[in-house]
């Protein structure tokens, strides 16, 4: 069965890639996605599916009815831009001044919509049924996924996947990890007042530049010496911005950062910590703090059951080779908050480019992958879907039956 689906969504692979090559032209920003949902939408609803919009705000949500009762299965692509000047020379490059697809959410989408085409054209042979969902503003916090879990995106739903494509890895190798996959995400912003002056005169001022400086310094200490080493943390202070004259100690500087954890117990810790270490440090230099953190994105946790059963699929797709087990990250990723709701797992596949010169991690000005990635990704989720749908019927039918 599987020779004839994969065979059909080879045949789609040009459409796919022309709908990917279109989305990367004419990116959308996180909360200001317009065109990209009617697309999405139009799409689906051209398949057969029941399509739902503005789901939690600008999201897209499709469900195929299988033509056996089952269970639910939900597969996740999320479809926001960042906000980057494309650099590359392609044919497709973007044509949105200072915005491009530089994390991979163009390919992403098409490969999902590929998926969806081939199983609506296979819908009698699902026991069960397909929820195709579409997500906004994956790049910001607090993410497009907690509005459209909120807005009852996973009814229903029994079991959630998601997959990434890894622009640094070769094509096709699948990365799978349960459990602690990727971090906590959260930032923190610090803005610290003194007093201004003349640059000539710093002893009739304090300097919020000098201030910052050493908090900055400061900071470093919470994860050398205040975090138990066997548990992963990071605090790094991405941002000082203050001052713009030569000559001229300005009144206020600002310090944005992120913290990256996996123990709850350590995440509030390094918060508190933070805000001590800043109230200490600047009342020591006589200057005044306003502190904000603002918790994003929860810890990955992958079901171990479940990504037991994409790397056992992907091993007897793509050969033993081509899958491996990858260490924790500290990125993030809101597919978090799919897996606090079900059972499900978040998994990689490679899409680097074959050029090593033309090789650049996420978020890179340059940044692209190899289109193919698209079938790869594409026929682990149809195998999955058939996987899981009728393996879980069969062990509810021998729950019952005993």
């Amino acid at each position: 069965m599987f020779e004839k689906l994969f065979s059909r969504l080879e045949e789609l692979y040009p459409e796919l890639v022309d709908f990917r090559r279109d989305l990367h032209m004419y990116p959308e920003l996180s909360h200001k996605e317009i065109n990209t949902p009617k697309k999405i939408a139009d799409f689906l609803s051209n398949l057969g599916l029941e399509v739902r919009t503005e789901v939690g705000g600008r999201g897209v949500v499709g469900i195929l009815k299988g033509g056996k009762p089952g269970k639910t299965i939900a597969l996740r692509a999320d479809f926001d831009a960042l906000p980057i000047q494309d650099q590359k020379e392609v044919e497709y490059k973007s044509r949105i001044p200072g915005v491009m697809h530089a994390c991979g959410h163009d390919l992403h989408t098409a490969g999902l919509l590929g998926v969806a085409k081939v199983l609506s054209e296979n819908r009698e042979e699902l026991e069960g049924s397909v929820v195709f969902v579409h997500q906004f503003a994956e790049e910001v916090i607090p993410g497009g996924a907690k509005f459209m879990v909120e807005d009852g995106c996973l009814d229903g739903v029994d079991v959630v996947y998601g997959a990434h494509v890894s622009s640094t890895d070769p094509l096709g190798v699948v990365g799978v990890r349960e459990g602690n996959a990727m971090a906590n995400g959260d930032m923190f912003e610090i803005e610290i007042t003194g007093k201004g002056g003349h640059a000539a005169s710093p002893h009739l001022a304090v300097d919020p530049l000098v201030v910052g400086s050493q908090l900055h310094l400061n900071l470093q200490q919470i994860v050398s010496r205040q975090v138990n080493p066997v548990k992963p943390a990071v605090v790094t202070v991405t941002s000082i911005n203050g001052g713009e004259g030569f000559n001229v100690i300005p009144d206020k500087v600002k310090l944005t950062g992120t913290v990256r954890t996996f123990d709850e117990d350590v995440r509030d810790w390094i918060e508190s910590s933070i805000g001590q270490i800043a109230n200490t440090t600047c009342s020591g230099m006589g200057a005044s703090v306003k502190y904000n953190y603002v918790r994003g994105y929860p810890a990955v946790k992958n079901n171990p059951r479940e990504t037991a059963r994409v790397e056992k699929i992907a091993k007897r797709l793509f050969g033993e080779e081509k899958v491996q087990q990858i260490p924790t990250q500290m990125g993030m990723e809101d597919f978090a908050y799919y897996l606090k709701e079900l059972p499900g797992t978040f998994f990689w596949v490679g899409g680097a480019m074959e050029n090593k010169e033309e090789v650049y991690p996420h978020h890179h000005p340059r940044f692209n992958v190899q289109e193919k990635a698209i079938l790869y990704i594409g026929k682990l989720f149809i195998a999955t879907v058939f996987d899981y749908l009728s393996k879980e019927k069969k062990e509810d039918l021998s729950e019952v039956n005993s």
